[in-house]
């Protein structure tokens, strides 16, 4: 009996110091709920939310300082999908920030006197050129964020805005706003 007690015992001394290891090995760093937000989030890293990216503005969703309806890039899909996640009502935009339509960076290569400012602007690496170069942007890759217009010397860019088509229309409700509760 005595000796039943022992192997209980040292069983419970080494589960005890594995979990004690793991606990520091596998700590979670800040707030698992900010990482669920910012995956959401187009991460444009555009700042039209009032927030210098999308972390954090996900950190102010978080503490509830910041409303679920401020992404312009996310549109309304993104709203609802923050709603989804968070068990919160959906909001439609409100106050300074409008939803933009879809748009698309062009740059007038002509003008383009290769500075590389709108390079350096662009968080998603969506403009390719080199110094002294024309550059182009890449439309695929383009979030329309508007942060390379302000930098450019000469104003070669603009936004021009993507019409619907078949291969980029999308369902602008959710499957689960067309349910009829009981």
């Amino acid at each position: 009996m005595l000796g039943a007690l022992l192997v209980m015992a040292s069983i419970a001394i080494v589960l005890g110091a594995v979990l004690g290891f793991a606990a520091i090995k596998f700590r979670v760093e800040g707030n698992p709920l900010v990482d669920k937000i910012d995956a959401v989030l187009p991460q444009t890293q555009c700042g039209q939310c009032g927030y210098p990216g999308c972390k954090p503005y996900a950190t102010a969703i978080a503490e509830g300082a910041a409303d679920i309806n401020k992404c312009p890039p996310g549109g309304e899909e993104g709203i609802h999908k923050l709603a989804d996640l968070l068990g919160m009502e959906f909001k439609p935009f409100g106050g300074e920030t409008l939803p933009k339509p879809k748009a698309v960076a062009i740059i007038d290569e002509s003008t383009c006197i290769g500075c590389t400012l709108c390079i350096q602007a662009c968080p998603v690496d969506a403009i390719v050129g080199a110094a002294k170069q024309m550059h182009t942007i890449i439309a695929a890759e383009c979030t329309g964020c508007e942060l390379c217009l302000a930098p450019c010397p000469v104003d070669c860019i603009s936004m021009e805005p993507i019409p619907d088509s078949v291969s980029n229309w999308k369902w602008k409700y959710p499957v689960y706003a067309l349910t009829v509760s009981k």
